[in-house]
């Protein structure tokens, strides 16, 4: 029983799916729904939220359809200028980004970058701390947003 509760455990927490840049998990919310507990996660961790686009509505006003689709913007000033410390070619990655959609098969996936990907694209050396630190904190917003 206890390592069946903890295979259901890892199951919750594991990513839909992993490539070399994106951590990608599915949520049991709708898009808004997602995006606003994703967002309420950011704030309550008092980060910065810097904007919250809704790539579907801005669609419609252009006479296009889209999925819900939405991404946003978040970071910590002052965890963002070590990172580009670091490797200035970070701030073009920067502030965070968090990407909430409707999938083909009507599914909400959350996605963000995958920090220690961003250390390898930007050859940041001596960071690792940091890398880790913001590693942790995504997967904290995630699985608030999920849950």
């Amino acid at each position: 029983m206890k390592n069946l509760l903890l295979l259901i455990l890892a199951t919750l927490t594991m990513p839909t799916f992993a490539n070399d840049h994106l951590i990608v998990q599915q949520s049991p919310y709708s898009v808004t729904e997602t995006a606003d507990r994703f967002s309420d996660a950011v704030q309550a961790k008092e980060l910065k939220l810097f904007a919250r686009i809704d790539h579907a509505a801005n669609a419609a006003g252009a006479e296009l359809e889209l999925a819900p689709t939405q991404v946003i913007l978040f970071g910590n000033p002052k965890v963002g200028t070590l990172l580009m410390q670091c490797a200035p070619t970070m701030a073009i990655d920067l502030p965070q980004k968090a990407l909430i959609w409707q999938d083909a098969d009507n599914n909400t996936q959350l996605a963000y970058p995958d920090p220690h990907y961003m250390k390898e694209l930007h050859n940041m050396e001596g960071c690792d701390a940091i890398v880790d630190k913001v590693s942790n904190l995504l997967k904290m917003l995630a699985a608030e947003a999920i849950k």
